[in-house]
């Protein structure tokens, strides 16, 4: 039974990417034909195609390694500027784009010579390229809203569950986790300022310094308390229906790095990353709510943050994830994975005896959810193949003819981002070998929920 539930929430998970994968081409495919530009091909998956049918100009179909979709359009590349797909220059980059020219060439039909992409406007193909991300954007905001909205989440509060009586070090808490010394303070240990403020299992805090603060605003509290070290501040809370306020200073300690969803940050050999910041000893109750649809924007907004910190540090990520792979070092919960990781994650999800079934659902959605947020975020990454690139193409076209009306001059030729088609065959290789090494070590050393 276990392994039928394993392979259902596989199976559940990779049906809800083909799908993302499908609206990512739609994206692109619907404001491409709105524009006029004729799409011979619309594809999911790469490789031989398994299965196709035409309809109209267009033929849809699958190809047989679902890791990824695309649509053809004609007219990617402008011709040479005697009109030909050869230019008179040598070079194996040179060939390289006279070969992708010519190939562009042999597509062309009678009527096509106003139906080119590189001919629309700029505003018009930034519009194309930019659907496909913004696709995976709505989808991903859609379902994250309906787990938040409909069934809920488990959400630090501002409820105080644990108050310590004194401050270790977050290297001797780790020492002591898991014995019988982690809840024991040593004579030289200082006193925790939560404990030494009054604060108690059961109150509720409701103001810092002045700043209101909501049932669900543990981590604007936290904020708070890590910017103030040394700051005597005034902390107000609740207690058996009783307003009280005290005075507290929050200290000045050795904490793990967080980012902006609450979670500790590694470093690339997969140690957490550790800075000095306020700190005053005490644990948030954990409760299960659902939240308002206003909230959606904010969450969304955080996962786009942090799915973007990760690609902006890929090239670390990468290599703590192969020293995880091929060593003893942990492995970056927070960080890459591959579509096999999120499959074994959904699998994992599936057959937890203790979770219940909503919450494997809501689980589950998620999972797709965050995979869209990170669809839409990696796709902006200005380099080709990926949607990005085709955006900073289409916007130095524009930058050049905007240049060339100011100083009067003609309206040059279009930017012929064929001539990027080496850095293009590069970042495709970088981006194959970086999944297959993603692959390879969520298959030895998967990144595990529980």
């Amino acid at each position: 039974m276990e392994i039928l539930l394993f392979v259902l929430g596989v199976i559940v998970v990779a049906v809800g990417i083909a799908v993302s994968i499908a609206l990512h081409e739609v994206g692109h495919l619907v404001p491409a034909k709105l524009f006029g530009v004729r799409v011979p091909q619309y594809m999911i998956g790469f490789g031989p195609t398994i299965w196709s049918r035409r309809r109209g100009e267009t033929e849809y179909g699958f190809k047989a390694v679902p890791l990824g979709g695309y649509i053809s359009m004609i007219g990617m590349y402008p011709p040479a500027e005697d009109g030909s797909v050869r230019s008179n220059r040598t070079g194996m980059f040179q060939q390289l784009a006279d070969e992708a020219k010519a190939a562009e060439a042999e597509r062309l039909q009678p009527g096509d010579e106003d139906r080119l992409f590189y001919r629309l406007p700029v505003w018009k193909r930034i519009t194309i390229m930019l659907g496909g991300p913004l696709m995976n954007l709505i989808l991903g905001t859609l379902l994250i809203g309906v787990v938040l909205t409909m069934f809920g989440t488990t959400q630090a509060t501002t409820t105080v569950a644990s108050v310590n009586q004194c401050v270790i070090s977050a290297a001797e808490e780790q020492q002591r986790a898991g014995s019988a010394e982690q809840q024991d303070c040593e004579p030289e240990d200082p006193q925790a300022p939560a404990y030494a403020a009054g604060l108690r299992p059961g109150d509720v805090v409701t103001s810092f310094n002045g700043t209101d603060l909501a049932e669900r605003d543990w981590l604007k509290l936290t904020g708070l308390i890590r910017a103030t070290a040394g700051q005597e501040s005034t902390l107000t809370f609740v207690r058996d229906g009783q307003e009280q306020t005290t005075q507290i200073t929050p200290l000045l300690t050795q904490r793990p790095e967080v980012d902006e969803l609450g979670l500790p940050v590694r470093d690339i050999s997969g140690q957490l990353k550790m800075t000095e910041v306020g700190f005053i000893g005490m644990g948030s109750q954990q409760r299960f709510m659902t939240l308002p649809v206003t909230e959606v924007p904010g969450q969304v907004g955080q996962q786009v943050g942090a799915v973007a910190r990760v690609v902006l540090d890929l090239p670390a990520r990468m290599v703590a994830v192969v020293n995880a792979a091929f060593s003893d070092a942990p492995r970056d919960p927070n960080g890459p994975i591959s579509v096999v990781g999120v499959g074994r994650l959904a699998g994992e999800i599936s057959v937890h005896e203790e979770i219940p079934f909503q919450s494997k659902v809501a689980s589950l959605i998620s999972l797709v959810g965050g995979l869209n947020i990170a669809l839409f975020v990696f796709n902006l990454i200005p380099l080709l193949p990926l949607d990005g690139g085709h955006v900073v193409g289409a916007l130095w076209d524009g930058l050049k003819r905007a240049w060339a009306t100011a100083r009067g001059r003609p309206t040059p030729r279009p930017a012929d981002i064929s001539k990027a088609l080496p850095l293009t065959y590069v970042v495709a290789g970088l981006l194959l070998v970086m999944g297959v090494l993603l692959i390879f070590a969520d298959i030895v050393k998967p990144v595990s929920l529980f």
